[in-house]
């Protein structure tokens, strides 16, 4: 049950037909996994807190750097050298303290993530190194839990679900089926703050949906944001039956 203090706070979402009060009691039990406090992460985690998420676990091993909080909105000057997942934890519980937020304190791997990932109900993948994206695809695959995944660099985002709970569904490596060969960050090309801001904010929005059960997710397709010509563009993929992670082979 939640509280009259839980209630006012959202009492604008739970005037939502598509929210009311069961889908907020359903956001209050749930737990999500943000691998990444940076650019993505950052509005992300706020949101999904914000929300009454019931429980998140924030996971990152860097501390916060001045080059950062050009669009790592979540952090501040008073943040500098500190864990961001501290930083972001701090922040979180400021603007809700009814829920819970774990922090691990480092980058993601197959150990200090996958009890995590075993107890949510979705993970969001807002790093910006492909080899923690493909180490998200596996453990949703292992554990059936949806994974909402957001990129962006230079003035370009995207965002995809993976959803195992249907064998049918393809994953990530079906929609990239190896870590490219050059890897481009955002130290090396840039990017513009607002970019990520909005990949992050719609990943929310994409996890959020996802705990509510709305229909339509964005399973099986990719939707493209250009800020330069301020087009987005979508297109969808389907599984692959040579799948190394997914496929038939991937089963034997």
């Amino acid at each position: 049950m939640m509280t009259d203090s839980e209630l006012l706070h959202y009492a604008r979402q739970i005037l939502l037909s598509d929210v009311d009060v069961d889908g907020q009691e359903r956001l209050k039990q749930s737990h999500v996994v943000v691998l990444g406090l940076g650019g993505l992460g950052s509005p992300l985690a706020l949101y999904l807190g914000a929300a009454g998420v019931g429980r998140l676990t924030l996971v990152d091993g860097d501390t916060v750097d001045e080059t950062n909080l050009h669009r790592q909105v979540i952090h501040s000057q008073n943040s500098l050298n500190q864990l961001k997942v501290e930083s972001a934890k701090e922040r979180i519980l400021g603007i809700n303290p009814w829920i819970q937020v774990d922090v691990i304190g480092a980058h993601a791997d197959d150990q200090n993530v996958d009890e995590a990932v075993a107890s949510a109900q979705c993970v969001a993948d807002c790093t910006d190194r492909f080899a923690t994206r493909f180490l998200a695809n596996r453990l949703a695959l292992k554990h059936q839990v949806p994974t909402v995944s957001a990129a962006a660099l230079g003035v370009e985002g995207q965002l995809t679900t993976i959803d195992p709970r249907d064998r049918d569904n393809p994953c990530y490596a079906c929609l990239i089926p190896d870590v490219p060969e050059v890897e481009p960050t955002c130290a090396e090309t840039g990017v513009l703050g607002p970019v990520v801001g909005t990949l992050g904010t719609l990943q929310a929005v994409e996890v959020l949906g996802v705990l509510l059960g709305w229909p339509d997710r964005l399973v099986g397709r990719l939707t493209r944001f250009n800020a330069k010509t301020m087009e987005w563009k979508s297109f969808r993929y389907r599984k692959d039956p040579a799948c190394p992670v997914c496929g038939s082979a991937a089963e034997l």
